[in-house]
């Protein structure tokens, strides 16, 4: 497979920017722990926002929820529909404690409602929990990576990890959510890019609307089952329960 100047010139320029810029823009003034983790408050609510939405949609999702929509239809939606109500839950009663108690962790909770070894204890499962997590996370494009560019995929994994390590050590959670940011801006391109070409792809004849048609008559556009199957993988029972959690 043949890399044309252009695709090198997106993917280089977009790494470079995103990293050199969380470095520039938070790095410079973190002088203790809780500059580190609030950054004197000074990151805009609309930039958590579309970073904590750039979390939920990894790479792992961009990549596997087409193929998962043409394979299995579109009901695994359903998964996601307690996420909202999660958030809710979240924000009403976890965050004005931690606010309250001017706390900046979950951790610090536990250690002030029970003890020290508590506070280690699910510090370590969330650290094993998360390392795993983001291994796949970043395994999942190394893949990709590895194949488009014939490189290997242990030294990619590697590259990859590193630079995400460097910009988040150095600036803090305002590095991750700046950065973030500037993530989902490339997503939200990138998913009108590929909507515009898979338009052009389509057999002549056969519009967007004809395309959706054929999917829904094959069954692919079932987004909302409210049937009580247990057998059934996707229902909005089981959206909007197990989904709560997954936070």
């Amino acid at each position: 497979m043949t890399i044309a100047w252009q695709d090198w010139l997106v993917l280089s320029g977009s790494l470079a920017f995103i990293i050199l810029y969380g470095i520039y823009i938070s790095g410079r003034n973190i002088t203790s722990a809780e500059d580190f983790i609030k950054n004197k408050g000074e990151v805009k609510w609309w930039t958590i926002g579309l970073s904590v939405m750039a979390t939920q949609a990894s790479a792992i999702t961009f990549m596997s929820t087409p193929g998962q929509a043409f394979h299995d239809g579109m009901g695994f939606v359903q998964f996601y529909f307690g996420l909202p109500i999660a958030m809710v839950i979240i924000c009403a009663t976890f965050i004005p404690i931690f606010h309250n108690q001017k706390i900046l962790t979950a951790y610090e909770y536990l250690e002030n409602r029970f003890d020290k070894n508590t506070r280690v204890f699910t510090s370590i499962l969330f650290l094993i929990q998360r390392g795993l997590g983001a291994g796949i996370t970043i395994y999942a494009p190394s893949i990709i990576l590895s194949t488009i560019l014939c490189w290997n995929l242990t030294a990619l994994n590697i590259i990859t990890g590193s630079l995400v390590v460097a910009y988040t050590v150095s600036g803090g959670t305002k590095a991750v959510a700046v950065t973030q940011k500037q993530q989902m801006a490339g997503i939200f391109v990138g998913m009108a890019a590929a909507f515009i070409v898979a338009l052009n792809m389509l057999p002549t004849g056969v519009g967007f609307t004809e395309a959706l048609s054929i999917a829904g008559m094959d069954g692919k556009m079932k987004l909302v089952d409210f049937s009580l199957d247990v057998e059934s993988r996707y229902t909005f029972w089981s959206g909007i329960t197990g989904g709560m959690f997954w936070p």
